[in-house]
């Protein structure tokens, strides 16, 4: 199997496996604030999914990928680093700017027509993360941050 192929499942099991985390999260967190108004709880259910999700996300990105960055001397290649840094977060980002107006205005309106707040915020969630998942990939693949190098 390719190195990049590797890079990318690698990179889309982080993504899940937070993604799986904020859903339970966030759903909780809008079941808990069912009392709240609609607008209070879409943006307060959205600030915890996004707190778990980058936690998790990152941890994971950086476990995965903590040795990449490091020369045969044990020091750290700070050019390639903040290469791949830019070129993560230029994916992940044009991805979340989607993904909070989505899911944000999704739980709102679904919040509005008298849905369990649980409900409105997996539904939301998993619409939104596809969405997010595929925007991500392009990104990913638009930068070359998994470029084959064989």
């Amino acid at each position: 199997m390719k190195q990049s192929y590797r890079e990318y499942i690698k990179l889309n099991k982080n993504l899940f496996l937070a993604i799986v985390a904020a859903i339970t999260i966030s759903a909780i967190a809008a079941q808990l604030l069912a009392d709240q108004e609609d607008y209070l709880n879409s943006t307060y259910t959205l600030l915890a999914d996004l707190v778990v999700f980058y936690s998790i996300f990152g941890t994971l990105f950086y476990v995965d990928n903590r040795k990449k960055y490091r020369t045969d001397l044990g020091k750290v290649d700070s050019s390639r680093l903040k290469k791949d840094l830019i070129k993560i977060v230029t994916s992940v980002g044009a991805g979340e700017i989607v993904y909070m107006a989505m899911r944000w205005y999704l739980q709102y309106y679904l919040l509005t027509i008298n849905y369990e707040p649980y409900a409105a915020s997996i539904i939301t969630h998993l619409i939104s993360a596809i969405i997010y998942l595929a925007i991500v990939n392009l990104g990913v693949r638009l930068t070359r941050l998994y470029k084959d190098d064989a």
